[in-house]
């Protein structure tokens, strides 16, 4: 899986394919590839290891037939099968006639294998995704027809699919989906398919959403079916899209520009959101019923935001307030009333689709909070919040946590106003405690490029680590061990430094590096002697006089039950800091880290 495109134009097609392609790294990837209808009535196959980039160099060296308007192509994050250019999409039949891209997962993928294998297949590729265009190329001879040979294939298959065929001979496109997103769009310039209207966004003014079980012909109109019959279109959802900025501005990677970014985002978001949070307009403007409890549910960086959101909700609301870690969801029971609240930065997380299947939502309210408003979970749910952190193209979340934070805390408070939990001057000095975020962004990046550095050469060598934090602290102690693994491929753990004692003690030796966030609280002193008494390096990130001291404006004059209790978001600017510094004083990519996708479309 990761993202697909597919085009018929009366323009080259090679050239776009290659540039929405283009569009889809931020989503991560570890091979890419292209397939290419020629004037011949053949295909042009091109595949790489590399960046997307270098298909172009592949393609430039094609000496057949000219490429004219129909293909299909695709970026890999390897879930069957090593990297290799094999495995790449697209993948053939036997005779070279029908391409196919494939997101997600086919299970039943070994025993079709089998079966094809007997009847004579040769199949070359260790992915699951091979074995469609064999079954297409058999279901192709029988009726002569591809969306016929299409139909006839995904009632052969089990698992989760978004597929583009292309037929050689025809130059025809057949699109099918079942638990994994594809959008579709015509326009003046084209007929388009992709996993993510990013890829193609500039070309076209809305699209269409395929519902599982759609398969539409990406014809000069649109053929919808479903099981062989004609189906009714979805509706037309018009695009907001905006161009990825993809310049780096000065900056040697996209990570560290993200960072560098998140005063100015922080900034803009609670200028947008401020005005409706004391008025409860915010809230609102949602149109979601009352509720009696808060679940947060996610994965990874998104749900180390929730749980922050979540603390807004318990500790200045005194609700109830749990946390469902989005692959593990099939046997939670909701109690009447809960507000769950998604998070994915992408919309298209398939552990949090699924869980939204999974839970048993009649008598509670679902509100997506994620940075994509036309994402499969945003259409989904009862409502979203757009956190509006903008492109992010490094695979590992920075702005889009601390948008993701702001934005759910800000909808915390109108909620609470809403809801007559708390009042509007109380309400408004929390407004004023959000609005100091950016200064406290802008001096926590400015201590950390100062302070970490000299720490790097120290921390070099160390094989593991341990984050620590209390209170508060303990969310973005997560959020800085998952950075450092994301980023340089070490063992980090995060603990309540109060479990120390309970087990994660044995772990300190000499020299072990302890990143603790001192948000404040007193009982923090007595866990770092612990730690020192027995000999581990403390990276201390807190106010004046600590390692990183990039928490002094922000307790400077906490507010009883404020930022105090759900943050200090500054904190997490050191640790991302941190772990990038340290990855690339490894060598590692940090804009795109081995193994690791931004969106997730399988479970």
């Amino acid at each position: 899986m990761c993202g697909i495109v597919a085009c018929r134009t009366d323009a080259p097609v090679a050239p776009f394919l290659i540039g929405a392609l283009a569009l889809l790294e931020y989503r991560g990837y570890d091979s890419a590839g292209v397939t290419v209808r020629t004037t011949g009535g053949i295909t042009a196959t091109s595949r790489t290891i590399a960046r997307v980039e270098s298909l172009s160099h592949k393609l430039a060296g094609w000496s057949g037939a000219t490429l004219p308007g129909a293909g299909i192509g695709h970026t890999r994050w390897a879930t069957h099968g090593a990297v290799t250019e094999t495995n790449a999409h697209p993948h053939l039949d036997c005779s070279g006639r029908v391409s196919i891209v494939h997101n997600g997962i086919i299970e039943n993928a070994e025993a079709l294998r089998r079966e094809l294998a007997a009847r004579g297949h040769r199949l070359i590729t260790q992915v699951d995704s091979e074995v469609i265009s064999h079954l297409v190329e058999e279901e192709l001879r029988e009726s002569g027809d591809l969306r016929a040979a299409v139909e006839a294939t995904i009632a052969r298959l089990t698992g989760s699919w978004a597929i583009v065929a292309l037929d050689a001979d025809t130059g025809r496109l057949v699109a099918a989906t079942h638990r994994s997103p594809l959008l579709v769009a015509s326009s003046p310039s084209g007929v388009f398919a992709a996993s993510d209207v990013q890829a193609i966004g500039s070309r076209v003014d809305g699209f269409q959403a395929m519902r599982d079980g759609d398969v539409v012909e990406l014809a000069d109109e649109l053929i919808w079916t479903r099981d062989g019959q004609p189906a009714t279109p979805p509706p037309f959802v018009r695009s907001s899209w905006t161009a990825v900025v993809r310049d780096l501005d000065g900056h040697p990677d996209f990570m560290g520009k993200e960072i560098a970014e998140q005063p100015e985002t922080a900034a803009r978001i609670i200028d947008q959101l401020a005005p409706g949070i004391a008025n409860g307009a915010l809230w609102d403007g949602l149109g979601i019923p009352d509720f009696r409890r808060v679940a947060v549910l996610g994965c990874g960086t998104s749900l180390n935001a929730g749980r922050v959101v979540g603390s807004a909700f318990g500790a200045l609301g005194r609700l109830p307030v749990s946390s469902i870690i989005a692959s593990e969801a099939s046997e939670t029971v909701l109690e009447p009333g809960t507000l769950v609240i998604a998070l994915s930065q992408s919309g298209e997380t398939a552990d949090v689709l699924r869980a939204i299947e999974d839970l048993d939502l009649a008598e509670s309210s679902l509100l997506a909070l994620t940075n994509t408003a036309h994402s499969t979970l945003a259409r989904t749910a009862d409502s979203v919040l757009d956190c509006q952190a903008g492109p992010e193209i490094g695979v590992a979340a920075t702005k889009t946590f601390v948008a993701q934070a702001i934005s759910g805390v800000a909808m915390a408070l109108s909620a609470l106003v809403a809801t007559g939990r708390m009042s509007r001057e109380t309400a408004l000095l929390h407004v004023d405690d959000l609005r100091r975020l950016p200064d406290l962004l802008a001096h926590a990046i400015a201590v950390s490029h100062d302070r970490i550095p000299p720490l790097i050469d120290a921390l070099h060598d160390a094989s593991g680590y341990l984050f620590l934090g209390r209170g508060s602290g303990v969310v973005y102690a997560a959020e800085g061990a998952l950075k450092l693994k994301e980023l340089s491929y070490r063992w980090a753990e995060h603990y309540p430094a109060g479990e120390l004692k309970h087990g994660p003690l044995a772990l300190i030796e000499l020299g072990t590096p302890v990143v603790v966030i001192d948000s404040g609280d007193p009982r923090i002193e007595s866990n770092i002697s612990e730690v020192e008494a027995r000999g581990g390096r403390v990276i201390r990130i807190g106010g004046a006089g600590s390692t990183i001291p990039a928490l002094g404006l922000s307790l400077g004059t906490p507010m009883p039950g404020g930022m105090d209790r759900w943050g200090p978001l500054e904190s997490v600017v050191p640790l991302q800091v941190l772990a990038r510094d340290l990855a690339l004083s490894l060598g590692r990519d940090v804009d795109k880290p081995r193994n690791l996708a931004k969106s997730v479309t399988v479970e």
